[in-house]
């Protein structure tokens, strides 16, 4: 009779050890992901504080030439209201054809939801070191509210960028035969008419490479042999091709049998923004070397892509003003073209973009 309350008793103690085992390992993993979240903040923080002082390096390297282009805004008057319209209007067609490639892309979202996520995202883009990563992540958090499904958005928004992105590098390539074509003062009638051969060459010339496997292969096959010869210590690259197509393909089934309308718009994002440019320039009364403004557009997009400041900003000043002075352009014209030219494709979109923002929690929440 005397065993059984110790026999009961065994039982008990052995949960009771369990118990504080468990206990003690929920303590250990407890602390554990809290180290972990600590390590991560402390990650985010150094790369944040890294990327302010890239930042604040490079502005004040540029910064000369920065507020030399900002300084010229009292001159904004010596433009013609109609000049300032026309380039208006032209950015806002860029603008347009972007919302069209996206809503191509996306497919699930609405107009609405589409449009104010852009502005959004490329206002915050516009603002924030490395912008162009946080204002895709702006766009879909926003396309998310909206019930854009997430895997749509996501696939949509990349091949949106992967095209776009595309289009910049190969206009310096297409623009070298108007660059040898201009190599004396013209009109801009005639940098118009360059550039929209060049456009039209690039949507041929993208037509081509997302229908056919050929020519994509040799741009691969021709890149890496390229990169390996220049990089010999390094090791070779052997698949550049097989990604290259690979990538090809997650577009075209992303866009399906809409492509050829995404590569159009697209196309048409880049034309439109580089009328821009020109009607800055015809408002100065300037001329200029055709090749060479197609020349310094191409420099100007590739240099926005510097994420060391926010959307390029002061080494696109600097470039685009060096350029048109290389292309025949005054120098005090050409730094008030880059100021008329930034103020509607950099400045403006901002407080439209916050504005957009705004609409889009009042319409869909937060």
């Amino acid at each position: 009779m005397s065993e059984k309350p110790a026999t009961s008793e065994r039982p008990r103690l052995g949960d009771r050890l369990e118990s504080a085992i468990d206990d003690h390992l929920d303590v250990e993993r407890e602390i554990a992901r809290g180290e972990a979240e600590t390590r991560a903040r402390t990650r985010r923080l150094r790369r944040t504080i890294f990327w302010l002082v890239i930042t604040g390096v490079s502005l004040y390297l540029v910064a000369p030439s920065l507020l030399d282009t900002l300084g010229s805004w009292r001159d904004i008057t010596r433009f013609a209201p109609g000049w300032l319209a026309v380039m208006l209007v032209a950015q806002a067609a860029a603008i347009a054809s972007l919302w069209a490639l996206q809503h191509i892309a996306i497919a699930a979202g609405s107009w609405p939801a589409v449009m104010s996520s852009q502005l959004a995202g490329n206002a915050m883009a516009k603002v924030a070191p490395g912008g162009g990563a946080v204002g895709s992540a702006l766009q879909y958090r926003m396309l998310v509210t909206a019930n854009v499904p997430p895997r749509p958005a996501v696939s949509g928004l990349t091949a949106a960028n992967v095209l776009t992105f595309a289009v910049v590098l190969a206009l310096p390539v297409l623009a070298i035969p108007a660059l040898i074509r201009g190599s004396v003062h013209r009109t801009l009638l005639e940098a118009a008419v360059a550039g929209l051969i060049v456009f039209v060459v690039l949507a041929a010339v993208g037509a081509v490479l997302l229908a056919l496997d050929a020519p994509l292969t040799w741009i691969g096959r021709t890149a890496q042999r390229i990169r390996n010869r220049l990089r010999r210590k390094s090791e070779p690259l052997r698949t550049l091709p097989a990604r290259l197509l690979r990538e090809r393909d997650r577009i075209l089934q992303t866009l399906g049998p809409r492509w050829k309308r995404a590569l159009l718009a697209t196309v048409c994002r880049w034309a439109f923004d580089y009328a821009s440019l020109l009607a800055a320039l015809a408002a100065v009364g300037d001329h200029a070397r055709p090749g060479l403004v197609l020349l310094a557009f191409c420099a100007a997009q590739l240099l926005s892509q510097i994420p060391v400041t926010p959307g390029g900003l002061g080494f696109v000043e600097a470039g685009l003003t060096a350029m048109l002075t290389l292309a025949g352009v005054g120098a005090g014209n050409a730094v008030l073209a880059t100021f008329a030219y930034r103020l509607f494709s950099y400045w403006l979109p901002m407080p439209v973009g916050l504005g957009a923002w705004f609409w889009h929690r009042h319409r869909y929440g937060t």
